[in-house]
């Protein structure tokens, strides 16, 4: 969408980190990249693309060859404050 919802200022931020291709797209650790920059954003350690006030994350990672195909969707987040 080019209304800014999922730029890092808007309602729903996305890829914040500029996404899996900014790191080689690490074929076999995409789906812990994508968790470690959530872990990353919800301790307040991710510097210049630190997001105020993270306390969910969402990741999606698909794989496998054909007609063996694997989805795996990780919600994380952090209790209190």
């Amino acid at each position: 969408m080019l209304d800014g919802k999922f730029d890092a200022g808007g309602a729903v931020p996305c890829q914040v980190d500029g996404g899996l291709k900014c790191f080689g797209h690490p074929v076999g650790a995409s789906g812990l990249r994508m968790v470690y920059e959530n872990y990353l954003q919800l301790l307040g350690r991710a510097g210049e693309r630190q997001l105020p006030n993270m306390r969910l994350g969402l990741t999606h990672n698909l794989g496998g060859t054909p007609y063996s195909g694997v989805a795996c969707i990780s919600i994380i987040g952090r209790l209190g404050d």
